[in-house]
């Protein structure tokens, strides 16, 4: 556990989960400046533990867009009607009505194993999602260490997706989704045009560790380039089943006023749900990462 003074009054401590990835950032008030020094350190220990979890953040939607431009540009999510009303840089994360029942935020995200913003030319490099309001059951967020996945693959699938290329697309299981859930909005021609389809490799390098990493998800990738579509799906198949083998995976239990930071690059994520009649609302933001290589 590495300790930096936070201020004169506290100590910020960085706590490593028991688990396959992800710490705990305690004694660190984000409404206040953040030294550059103490900075640094947190995107040393994002780099190290892939998932960061600061407790206890009390700040507005404001203070989380600052702290998350400083590790780049934010990116815009498609579904502009559930942007934070005065914050763009915001993607309400709900399943809350408002009284002439219409939802306010996208209320089936993470429903399937994925990446955020895979399906852009440059995907995310993390996000951040900030509790405003919490199910008194469920609502949990699991992630999935890709690094690891590509680490523990065996030897016969590895071999098999070496320098090959997967097509991401956003509409994948867009209507499934709508079918689902009624009220998801159907995509006008503009949106379409915003999340064509590309090509990224199966096998990304980290471009600040360099570690490798798959990088493909049930919920976006859709085939793999120059394989008959059955092989493709056979393939895929085999590589979404072990990414998310039990020792691959962290689960976040929320607590009031949690923040959590993940990596895009090194992780997938799935949200495991809560009852229709619980209300759950997060406020997140998604940082533009870089061409995958």
């Amino acid at each position: 556990m590495s300790t930096l003074a936070a201020s004169p009054t506290r100590t910020l401590q960085i706590r490593p989960l028991h688990a396959a990835l992800g710490a705990e950032v305690l004694g660190l008030d984000l409404s206040q400046p953040l030294a550059d020094d103490d900075f640094r350190r947190i995107h040393r220990a994002h780099l190290d533990h892939h998932v960061l979890v600061f407790r206890d953040q009390r700040i507005t939607p404001a203070q989380q867009i600052e702290f998350s431009r400083r590790f780049g540009p934010l990116q815009i999510h498609v579904l502009r009607q559930f942007q934070l009303p005065g914050h763009p840089e915001i993607l309400v994360v709900s399943n809350i009505k408002d009284d002439q029942g219409q939802p306010i935020g996208l209320g089936d995200a993470g429903h399937y194993w994925h990446s955020d913003l895979s399906y852009k030319e440059k995907p995310s490099l993390g996000s951040m999602l900030h509790a405003q309001e919490l199910p008194a059951e469920g609502g949990d967020t699991l992630f999935a260490n890709m690094h690891l996945a590509w680490d523990t693959l065996p030897a016969h699938l590895k071999q098999a997706v070496q320098g090959k290329r997967a097509k991401h697309s956003y509409l994948a299981k867009y209507e499934a989704l709508r079918a689902r859930n009624p009220w998801r909005p159907k995509l006008t021609e503009a949106q379409i045009a915003e999340v064509a389809p590309v090509l990224h490799p199966i096998v990304r390098t980290h471009p600040e560790t360099g570690r490798k990493a798959l990088f493909v998800s049930e919920h976006f990738t859709t085939r793999i380039e120059g394989l008959p579509d059955d092989e493709s799906q056979a393939l895929l198949g085999e590589l979404f089943a072990h990414s998310v083998k039990p020792e691959h995976l962290y689960r976040h239990v929320w607590q009031a006023h949690d923040m959590v930071f993940w990596d895009n690059r090194s992780l997938m994520h799935l949200a495991a749900g809560c009852p229709d009649h619980l209300r759950r609302r997060l406020n997140r933001t998604t940082i533009e990462g870089d061409v995958p290589f």
